[in-house]
């Protein structure tokens, strides 16, 4: 074999080699979620910090909505933070809709969702004559 020909062999062989690792690079693992900003924005509301309820309201339903457009799923917890708001706005059936969606997309979180559903049917309960 000739030197030319053994030299283009070696350069065939190193592209191919350089081929299959450049289509085993990835980014790594995709994250589950999209989790933004909601982590540090749930923490400031919880310790008061947070900014007042309709711009933290604002804030979430703009990332639910970069979600739904990159086809990201929303992180536990979100729903059930933003029906929180929703409630403290005076907003009960909204409030009642995403903790059912909540809900849905974590069953695990159905004992405290269903408490806090409860919770909100329990004063139209009351006022309901017996």
């Amino acid at each position: 074999m000739s030197a030319a020909r053994l030299k283009h062999l070696h350069l065939l062989a190193l592209a191919t080699t350089l081929a299959l690792l450049a289509g085993c690079a990835h980014n790594g693992p995709q994250p589950l979620y999209m989790w933004e900003a909601f982590p540090r924005q749930q923490y400031e509301t919880l310790t008061a910090h947070g900014a007042a309820p309709p711009d933290q309201m604002a804030d979430l339903e703009s990332h639910a909505e970069k979600a739904r457009a990159a086809g990201a799923q929303l992180p536990p917890g979100f729903r059930a933070h933003l029906g929180m708001l929703k409630l403290s706005n005076g907003d009960t059936d909204q409030a009642r809709e995403l903790w059912q969606a909540e809900k849905l997309a974590f069953p695990e979180s159905a004992p405290y969702m269903d408490q806090l559903l409860k919770r909100l049917d329990a004063p139209a309960k009351k006022a309901k004559p017996a």
